[in-house]
């Protein structure tokens, strides 16, 4: 199931709509800004009601 996550980009601060796939579990991956097509590495927390939380960073931040 995808669930719709509002962010803001690490780079150029907008703010920006990606969708979680929240039936993968806990994850990490790359998503490029669609303003600034920088990457953001993206970190998926699926917690026990079946929640979604989700976190950005830059390519050199934690």
């Amino acid at each position: 199931m995808l669930t719709p996550v509002d962010i803001d980009c690490p780079y150029c601060g907008e703010r920006i709509e990606i969708l979680l796939d929240t039936s993968a579990g806990d994850q990490n991956y790359i998503e490029d800004c669609q303003v600034c097509c920088r990457p953001i590495t993206v970190h998926v927390s699926i917690d026990d009601e079946g929640e979604a939380q989700a976190w950005v960073s830059g390519e050199n931040e934690a």
